[in-house]
């Protein structure tokens, strides 16, 4: 119990009591740490158990993202139009795994179409901005996820998919942990104040290391190709974190979403992944046989 000598801070505005100041990690980390397990949990289950099962995961995390960002962009009055962007998303994601990224071409190019076709029978008004904000979201979402089913298509798909993803998470995790630790040159203040060189530094050294024992354990390759999958990992994930960053600071918000406690909205989860998905497709493509 407070003493009188010692009041509650209150906020300037409402008078209530304020949240404790959240520390260095900027956000409520066993929570983070719990969806984050838990999310693991199900992609590894639906990996290993019944490989399309992770397809469908799939789906439902880009449909759920896709939907963050189509309403973060009206927010900002481009009315990307969500449905014709959806059911693109969805024919690209099927059928990059069962007909390969030729098909998913094609399934990109008809979703083109229709999008402007749907925009267009709605008015001449704001038609382009609205448009171009409905093909970013096409390309930025789906069409990126459509590598990760590109990745879960061939016989050791499951394998493939754990590689990228772990690389992924031991960017974040690595980057955190030594920029939480040792954090003091920013790397890009003005975009993301609380990322730092150190903290990319043991992004690098977290994914050369997950890459190279992944590789020779999981995917039976070299180790040098695992290092060389982990440096290009960090590069692409550390550039799609920052990206979403400017993304939402043009935009004027914290969060894509809310739906994950400790993380944001599944878009927030996303960031690093989907422009690390064709990099990984193609190194993996190169160094598995």
């Amino acid at each position: 119990m407070s003493t009188p000598s010692t009041p509650t801070p209150s906020t300037p505005t409402t008078g209530q009591p304020a949240q404790a100041a959240p520390g260095r990690a900027g956000r409520n980390l066993p929570m983070a740490i719990g969806v984050g397990l838990g999310l693991g949990g199900v992609v590894l289950l639906s990996l290993y158990v019944f490989k399309p099962a992770f397809l469908v995961v799939l789906i439902v995390a880009i449909l759920i993202g896709l939907w963050e960002l189509v309403q973060s962009l009206h927010e900002r009055q481009f009315a990307a139009p969500f449905i014709p962007i959806a059911v693109g998303g969805l024919c690209i994601l099927i059928l990059a795994y069962f007909d390969g990224r030729e098909a998913m071409t094609v399934a990109l190019v008809l979703s083109v179409v229709a999008i402007v076709i749907w925009r267009a029978a709605e008015g001449a008004a704001g038609m382009l901005p609205d448009i171009g904000a409905a093909l970013f979201a096409l390309l930025y979402v789906p069409f990126l996820a459509g590598f990760a089913a590109l990745m879960l298509a061939p016989h050791d798909g499951a394998r493939r998919v754990t590689a990228f993803i772990s690389t992924v998470v031991a960017s974040d995790v690595g980057g955190f942990a030594l920029g939480v630790l040792a954090g003091k040159h920013l790397l890009a203040p003005t975009v993301s104040p609380k990322k730092s060189w150190e903290g990319l530094l043991g992004s690098a050294i977290a994914c050369s290391l997950c890459g190279s024992i992944l590789f020779v354990t999981l995917l039976h390759a070299r180790w040098w190709q695992g290092v060389v999958f982990g440096l290009a990992t960090v590069c692409s994930a550390t550039l799609g974190d920052l990206g979403e960053s400017m993304i939402k600071r043009d935009l004027g918000i914290k969060d894509m979403g809310k739906i994950l406690p400790g993380h944001g909205g599944f878009m927030d989860r996303l960031d690093s992944l989907l422009p690390t998905a064709p990099v990984a497709w193609l190194l993996l493509a190169a160094f598995v046989s």
